[in-house]
């Protein structure tokens, strides 16, 4: 585990429930990035969605500067950004310039979607969104590895990951020589497989991913506090993937039905609310034996209270990662 950077996940949200100024909002989400490294955080990674309701950050790439401009050790990602919504070099360029201005800190991770309302906004074809994507990788890849947007990125090659999922993706992912940013052990055979495929050695093999990770002192208790705003984040999911499709919305997931499906003290399906005894043996447990090079967590959950973030911030970098690295 020495050499796993562990981080935070960040989708910026702003649920009506909870709801307060934006510009409140982003200045706070700087402000646990920049006591996340001060703690010893590797990396932070940004995703993206768009019309969602309660503003689920839409653009990765600029709060992305925001962050290099307020940090200077923590690594910089993207878990994922839709490239096949936007021109192949102007997402370049705008990675070249954030690479530079973060003295080379970037991880470009890249990923298909699956809302079809998102691709409408953007004129695209979300039935080819497998090759568009693959097509945006390679010319991204060629604009900024062969030096020609410029200003040029500060790394050379530069760190480019996918995060396709089921065999088929991680075998992609492989054919193009990329890392893979899922941490499924099921996925690293068509992985391996399709770096031999496409030519490359399965000894580059790398991944990264999220695990449903809060950290806290009391389990139980937390994870009572944070289940509105998991029922909020799954809902919004759910009604993405049908969203501009007309299919109809899916039932409503509801705080009774997620406490129902417990099955321990602060573990739901899809959630663990963790000690830090017991998040030190499930990130262990999720990347022994793996070529596992970045873990990120959730930094909040749709909103959750500030002291919670606050907390599992604390104790995933004051005590989860020390033992990991130890």
């Amino acid at each position: 585990m020495a050499g796993v950077k562990l981080g935070l996940f960040f989708d910026i949200r702003n649920p009506e429930p909870w709801a307060r100024p934006w510009p409140d909002v982003y200045a706070r989400t700087l402000e646990v990035i920049v006591e996340a490294e001060r703690l010893g955080a590797r990396s932070v990674w940004f995703t993206e969605h768009h019309q969602f309701t309660d503003g689920y950050l839409p653009q990765p790439l600029t709060f992305l500067a925001a962050a290099a401009a307020r940090t200077s050790t923590v690594r910089l990602g993207t878990a994922v950004l839709l490239a096949a919504l936007r021109p192949a070099p102007l997402v370049a360029e705008e990675v070249a310039v954030i690479d530079q201005l973060s003295g080379g800190r970037v991880e470009l991770g890249i990923g298909a979607g699956y809302s079809p309302r998102e691709y409408a906004l953007y004129g695209a074809d979300i039935s080819r969104r497998y090759s568009l994507t693959d097509d945006a990788v390679r010319e991204i890849r060629r604009l900024l590895d062969d030096g020609i947007v410029t200003p040029p990125a500060a790394q050379r090659p530069f760190p480019i990951w996918l995060g396709y999922q089921g065999p088929k993706g991680a075998a992609r992912a492989g054919r193009l020589g990329l890392g893979l940013l899922s941490l499924d052990r099921s996925l690293l055979e068509p992985y391996r497989a399709g770096l031999v495929e496409g030519g490359h050695d399965p000894a580059t093999a790398r991944t990264g991913g999220m695990l449903d990770i809060i950290v806290a002192d009391d389990p139980e208790a937390t994870l009572a506090r944070i289940l509105p705003h998991y029922a909020h984040q799954l809902n919004t999911y759910r009604h993405a993937a049908v969203a501009g499709s007309g299919a109809p919305d899916p039932k409503p997931v509801t705080v009774e039905k997620l406490a129902g499906g417990m099955s321990a003290p602060g573990r739901i399906p899809g959630l663990r609310v963790l000690t830090p005894a017991d998040a030190i043996n499930a990130i262990g447990e999720a990347t022994e034996g793996t070529p596992a090079e970045h873990v990120y967590l959730w930094a909040s959950i749709a909103g959750m209270p500030g002291d919670v973030v606050d907390r599992h911030v604390e104790l995933l970098f004051g005590e989860v990662a020390p033992a990991l690295s130890a």
